[in-house]
C-alpha cells in the first residue's frame, strides 16, 4: 500500500513538474535573429516559350541570365526526340543552344537548366522548338489540265510553284483527281498524317513537309487496304477528325481504322467494308453529336436514305431508324436518284434529287443516328434553281445557314428557309470546278480555269473579290491548306 502511495507522489510531481515548465517556457521571448540568406535566383529574359526552326538551318537561342555570378552559371538543354534511338544526342552545354537544326518537321519539347555551381541549386525552363521546312504553310491546289492531274503549292505569299508533284517526284499524278486531304488527328495533335490525293482509281501519299510520295505502305491508296480489292473505284472519300479517310469505294462503305497508335504504319488502313447488301451513291455526310460520328448515305438501288454508325469500325445499318412525317416524304421509298446532299451544323440536311422525268426536288430532314435512331422529313419541294442541280453541281452550306452554289462562272447565295437567291460580286472568267470555304467561313474559295477566286462572305458582305491567285495549270478540282 505505501508502495502504491509513493508511486502516485512522483507521478504526481513530474506533471507538476511539467506544467511549471510549459508555462514558464510560455513567457520567455525568443530574442533570436532567424533571418535566413537565401541565395540569389537567376532571372532569364529573351527566351521565348515556342520557336521555329527550318530544317537544315541554323538554330540559336541566346538569354541573358542575371542576378547570380556569371562565373557560377552553367547551362544545360534538352531536346525531347521521341524517335531519336540515342536521346543524350538531343542534349547539349554552353550558355546558348546554337545547332544546325537536323530533326523533322514536328513541334519538339524542350528544357534549359540553369545552375548555380556555387550552390549546387537547378532552376528550370520549359520551351517548345517547331521544325518547318518550305511547305510548313501554305496551300495544295489539285487541278486537271488537258485530262492530266495536276498539284500546284502556294506559298504565303501568294507565289505559286506549279507542277510541283512531277518536279519532287519526277512521275505524273493518277488521272481523273477527285480530293486532296491533309489528314491530322484533331483530338491528340499528334504530327501530321499525310497528304493523300484521291483519284477515280488511285491515290498518293505526299509527305507533309516535302511532298515526296511515301516510299513505305501505304504511299498508294492501292497499299492502304489491309487486303485490296481487285479493281478500285472510288464514289468519294472524306477527311475525318481522327485524321483517317472514310467513304464510297466499288458502292460499299470503307473506313480508315483508327483502333492503334496514330503514329502506326497501318493507322488509317482500311479493312473490309461496312458489311451489308447495298450500294451507295457517292455523296455521303459525316455527321457528329458529341463527338459520336455517323453517316448519312443514300443507297441508289433501292433509293432510300441509309444509317452507318461509326462503332470504332463502321458498321452498316441500312433503314434501321423509325422515318417520321412519312407523309412529306418516306427516307426509306424516296424513289427518286440522290444529285447533290449539303447538311448545316449537323442538324439541317439538305438533298436534291431528281425523279424519272428530270425534276429536281429540294428534300429537307433531320436524322439522329445516335439514339433514338429516325429520320424526321421537313419539306419536299420542286426546286426553284433546276438548272443548277446536276452531276458536276458544286455546293457547300455554312454554319449560319446559307447554301452556296456554283453555276457556270457564277456563284449564288441560297437561303432554304425563304428560297432567298442572291448572286455574289466577284466575277470569275470561266466555269467553276472548285468551291470549298475557308476554316473560319469567312471566305468562299472558287477555282476556274487557271485561277482561284478569294470572296468575302461575312455578314453584310455580298462576295466582293478579296483577291485571285493566278498560274494554277489546268481547271481546280480540290485544295487543302496548312495555316
Amino acid at each position: 500500500m505505501k508502495r502504491d502511495v509513493n508511486k502516485l507522489r512522483a507521478i504526481l510531481f513530474a506533471a507538476v513538474l511539467s506544467l511549471t515548465l510549459l508555462a514558464l517556457g510560455s513567457c520567455y521571448k525568443d530574442k533570436g535573429n532567424y533571418v535566413i540568406d537565401m541565395p540569389g535566383e537567376p532571372q532569364v529574359t529573351d527566351l521565348d516559350t515556342l520557336y521555329e526552326a527550318s530544317v537544315g538551318d541554323s538554330l540559336i537561342i541566346a538569354p541573358k541570365i542575371t542576378g547570380i555570378d556569371a562565373a557560377s552559371v552553367k547551362c544545360n538543354w534538352r531536346i525531347d526526340v521521341p524517335e531519336a534511338i540515342v536521346p543524350e544526342a538531343n542534349h547539349y552545354e554552353g550558355a546558348a543552344l546554337r545547332i544546325v537544326f537536323g530533326l523533322q518537321a514536328k513541334r519538339y519539347t524542350a528544357r534549359l537548366t540553369v545552375t548555380n555551381t556555387a550552390n549546387g541549386m537547378k532552376y528550370f525552363y520549359n520551351f517548345k522548338i517547331q521544325g518547318t521546312t518550305a511547305f510548313s504553310r501554305g496551300s495544295l491546289v489539285l487541278s486537271v489540265q488537258n485530262g492530266v492531274s495536276k498539284l500546284s503549292f502556294i506559298k504565303p505569299d501568294n507565289t505559286v510553284q506549279p507542277n510541283i508533284y512531277e518536279a519532287i517526284n519526277g512521275e505524273s499524278l493518277p488521272p481523273d483527281p477527285l480530293h486532296i486531304h491533309y489528314l491530322k488527328n484533331q483530338f491528340t495533335g499528334n504530327t501530321p498524317l499525310g497528304y493523300w490525293i484521291i483519284s477515280r482509281q488511285a491515290g498518293v501519299r505526299l509527305d507533309v513537309n516535302n511532298l515526296v510520295k511515301e516510299a513505305v505502305k501505304p504511299g498508294t491508296l492501292h497499299d492502304n487496304f489491309f487486303l485490296a480489292p481487285s479493281t478500285i473505284d472510288v464514289g468519294s472519300l472524306i477527311a475525318h477528325p481522327q485524321g483517317v479517310m472514310m467513304g464510297v469505294i466499288n458502292g460499299k462503305f470503307y473506313g480508315g481504322t483508327t483502333n492503334t497508335w496514330d503514329q502506326s504504319n497501318t493507322y488509317g488502313m482500311f479493312g473490309t467494308y461496312a458489311d451489308g447488301d447495298y450500294e451507295l451513291a457517292p455523296e455521303i455526310i459525316l455527321t457528329a453529336v458529341d463527338n459520336n460520328f455517323s453517316v448519312i448515305a443514300f443507297e441508289k438501288n433501292k433509293k432510300q436514305f441509309v444509317r452507318i454508325n461509326i462503332y470504332g469500325s463502321p458498321m452498316y445499318f441500312g433503314t434501321q431508324y423509325s422515318p417520321v412525317n412519312t407523309e412529306i416524304f418516306d427516307p426509306t421509298k424516296v424513289g427518286m436518284d440522290l444529285i447533290r446532299m449539303v447538311q448545316i451544323n449537323s442538324t439541317d440536311t439538305y438533298a436534291y434529287v431528281k425523279d424519272s422525268n428530270g425534276n429536281i426536288y429540294e428534300l429537307k430532314f433531320n436524322a439522329n443516328f445516335n439514339g433514338p435512331f429516325m429520320v424526321t422529313a421537313v419539306h419536299k419541294r420542286l426546286f426553284s434553281k433546276q438548272e443548277w442541280i446536276n452531276e458536276r453541281t458544286k455546293m457547300v452550306a455554312t454554319r449560319n445557314g446559307y447554301i452556296y452554289v456554283a453555276y457556270k462562272n457564277q456563284v449564288f447565295r441560297y437561303n432554304p428557309l425563304n428560297q432567298q437567291v442572291e448572286q455574289l460580286k466577284a466575277a470569275i472568267k470561266s466555269d467553276i470546278g472548285l468551291l470549298k470555304l475557308d476554316d473560319d467561313e469567312n471566305t468562299l474559295i472558287a477555282g476556274a480555269e487557271g485561277a482561284l477566286y478569294y470572296m468575302d462572305i461575312r455578314v453584310g458582305q455580298q462576295g466582293e473579290l478579296l483577291k485571285t491567285i493566278e498560274g494554277i495549270p489546268g481547271n481546280p478540282v480540290d485544295m487543302t491548306w496548312r495555316k
